[in-house]
């Protein structure tokens, strides 16, 4: 089950895992008002998994990969990493499935506070376009995922600040719209 907190302000290693003392958990309930949409599956038969194939006909991913996040398989390995964790949004949905290893995403929250969610096997987080957000490895240096998208792939990412764009606006109204209907 994905674990999910408020980050400290340390600047230190950024592949700690950065609770605040005292813990100041995030349900996923406060995730989905987010945005973040989370889903455990079956990562030791993602290749006939039922489940996985229904997500991706229900949510028309119809393209994926698998990445392989390490200094021994990842070309450029250390420059990736820091343009990984570089605060950015892109204009699309950006869903990860973890096959094997572990890491973080951070997303930003209302108040523009840093959630860390901890994705190891079998968890599948889908990030909406529009939020901020970053993602490092954790200390197992590791991690093998799985990405999908909405036909072809756009691997751009748009680093803080991009208010300006559509998909930003965009969120920032669905965000609005969440506080109006909790209330």
């Amino acid at each position: 089950m994905v674990e999910a907190w408020y980050m400290d302000e340390s600047q230190e290693d950024q592949r700690a895992p950065h609770r605040q003392r005292p813990n100041r958990a995030v349900s996923l309930e406060q995730l989905r008002r987010l945005g973040v949409v989370y889903r455990r599956l079956d990562a030791d038969n993602y290749e006939t998994d039922p489940c996985l194939k229904e997500i991706r006909r229900a949510e028309n991913y119809s393209w994926m990969d698998i990445v392989t996040i390490h200094k021994d398989k990842l070309p450029n390995y250390e420059e990736k990493i820091k343009t990984f964790y570089e605060e950015h949004l892109h204009l699309d949905d950006e869903i990860r499935y973890i096959l094997e290893g572990s890491g973080y995403f951070d997303v930003r929250d209302k108040d523009d506070k840093w959630i860390r969610i901890s994705m190891e096997k079998g968890d599948m987080i889908t990030l909406p376009a529009g939020i901020y957000h970053r993602f490092t490895l954790d200390e197992n240096n590791y991690v093998k995922a799985m990405r999908l998208f909405v036909g072809e792939p756009v691997w751009t990412a748009y680093n803080r600040p991009a208010d300006d764009f559509p998909a930003r606006r965009q969120y920032m109204k669905f965000l609005a719209e969440e506080a109006h209907n909790g209330v």
